[in-house]
């Protein structure tokens, strides 16, 4: 789907979450309202698949690409830019994800992103937020347990003010700390323990800032709202009263084979503990008296951020522009070299056969490829692309910053086929084409002019390109020549050939 393309239209969302994988079909109507035509939920247990090498199972992966492959039957008519498919923590966690990703995607048939757990967090805040009534004024609390990580959130409105992703979820709590399904209280000890000192760090600042409700969302939360219901406890709400009144029905029972709670499902059974007691640690650390419950989270998230982006409201676009801001990057000269790299990926697409999304990694590369010079002026693409690989960048996915951060970091100065390694050998090709691109964009702008010197023709070949400017170069810019005649040599390590 094109941004020119008005409603009504279809969108679907999928979250592979370390306990569950999600997936939403949503109709925009021509009002612009969203209508949920098809929800999708099935107990994948990633999380539970990862070895103490930190790889993903045979039989995870079996389990997951399975359950994507029952996924794509419903969306597999849909393109791909009308799907938005994302892997949290387990795939950040997991050295082999990359194997897995290429499984999945294929059983999914469309493309699957990992995102990041601020990113994650920022989405579950959007979904949430959407969900709630909009008169509702001052700051909310949102979280969510997932398998592997819980998110936190503080924010206004539909904006999130403050994001923390902790490594403690459902899956991960109950494998740690509910051995064989024990329920002793030693056990319910160590877990809560265990979650307070992951909540330590930002205990006293989230207290500080203060909210004026609080919500939570995702399996975990809902199961123990529907229990404390189905028990009697309260009729709505979640309290740390009530949760301690679960805890102990749970010790009472000793084992989880024993345990039987109203409104507690067998499929939610086995990881709840792990979720109950991450969740009783957030309401002590953070002194938190009573807890809402959204139908909203991460997939409803994903549909209100794909909206927003046909809406020419992309997060990305402001997030490229926060960073150019917060380190002084020089915006004129920028948008120049944006500009001669997007041409020339236009005049290369078709020879060189370019995937048409690429040319956005190209301009936000050549957007921030000065990003490094706020850190050192020597070297600073090595400066800004290790930036673009190690911090938050809220809209993009972790394959997107690994993308900007090879470019940026080839930008410019000697290059080698190493340098690509952060993406797959299969993307090799591709990169090294945006990276010719941007260096050769960045070198017709070395005089900072916002016009490059003009190029009559352009001759490619696979590892070919020749340039014929329409001056005489050599006579009228000898600087010019003289960088050309440089990135020839540079080029030619990779084994590209330049002419001109």
């Amino acid at each position: 789907m094109t941004n020119e393309q008005q409603p009504p239209y279809k969108l679907a969302t999928i979250d592979l979450g370390s306990n569950s994988f999600h997936m939403i079909v949503v109709q925009i109507d021509a009002l612009g309202q969203v209508n949920v035509l098809d929800r999708l939920r099935e107990s994948v247990r990633l999380g539970g698949g990862l070895d103490a090498k930190g790889n993903l199972s045979k039989a995870a992966q079996q389990r997951a690409v399975d359950c994507l492959r029952r996924f794509g039957e419903r969306i597999r008519d849909f393109p791909s830019e009308n799907v938005a498919a994302v892997g949290t923590n387990t795939l950040r966690l997991t050295k082999n994800s990359r194997e897995f990703l290429h499984l999945a995607e294929e059983a999914l048939g469309h493309p699957i992103a990992v995102i990041s757990g601020r990113e994650e967090a920022r989405l579950i805040y959007l979904g949430v937020a959407h969900s709630l009534a909009k008169d509702q004024q001052g700051k909310r609390f949102v979280m969510d347990i997932g398998g592997g990580s819980t998110e936190l959130i503080i924010g206004q409105g539909f904006e999130p003010l403050h994001l923390e992703s902790l490594r403690m979820g459902c899956v991960s709590s109950t494998l740690a700390f509910f051995p064989d399904g024990k329920l002793t209280k030693a056990c319910w000890d160590k877990a809560i323990t265990a979650a307070l000192l992951e909540l330590r760090p930002i205990k006293a600042a989230y207290r500080s800032i203060g909210w004026e409700s609080a919500t939570g969302a995702s399996g975990t939360i809902r199961a123990v709202k529907k229990v404390i219901q189905q028990t009697g406890l309260a009729p709505y709400g979640i309290t740390l009263e009530h949760m301690h009144q679960v805890r102990d029905m749970m010790i009472e029972a000793g084992h989880v084979d024993k345990l039987k709670l109203a409104g507690l499902s067998d499929e939610r059974k086995p990881v709840f503990a792990g979720g109950l007691a991450v969740l009783i640690a957030v309401f002590e650390a953070l002194n938190i008296e009573r807890m809402s419950v959204s139908d909203g989270a991460l997939r409803e998230g994903l549909v209100f951020n794909r909206l927003e982006r046909y809406q020419h409201e992309d997060i990305r676009d402001k997030t490229v522009s926060v960073w150019q801001q917060r380190f002084q990057v020089d915006q004129t000269y920028a948008a120049a070299v944006h500009a001669t790299a997007f041409k020339l990926f236009n005049r290369c697409r078709d020879d060189w056969k370019l995937p048409g999304h690429l040319v956005e990694l190209l301009s936000w590369a050549a957007d921030l490829h000065e990003l490094g010079l706020a850190v050192s002026h020597s070297s600073y693409h090595k400066h800004g692309g290790y930036l673009l690989e190690y911090a938050d960048f809220p809209g993009f996915s972790n394959e997107e910053q690994r993308w900007l951060s090879v470019l940026v970091r080839t930008h410019r100065q000697k290059i080698s086929a190493k340098l690509f390694n952060l993406l797959d050998s299969e993307d090799y090709q591709n990169a090294l084409y945006l990276s010719v691109l941007l260096r050769l964009a960045v070198l017709l702008h070395r005089s900072h002019k916002d016009v490059a010197p003009p190029i009559d023709r352009i001759k490619l070949g696979k590892n070919y390109i020749e340039l014929r400017f329409l001056d005489d170069i050599k006579a009228k810019k000898p600087l010019l020549m003289a960088d050309l005649e440089r990135e020839q040599a540079f080029l030619k390590a990779v084994k590209v050939e330049l002419v001109f």
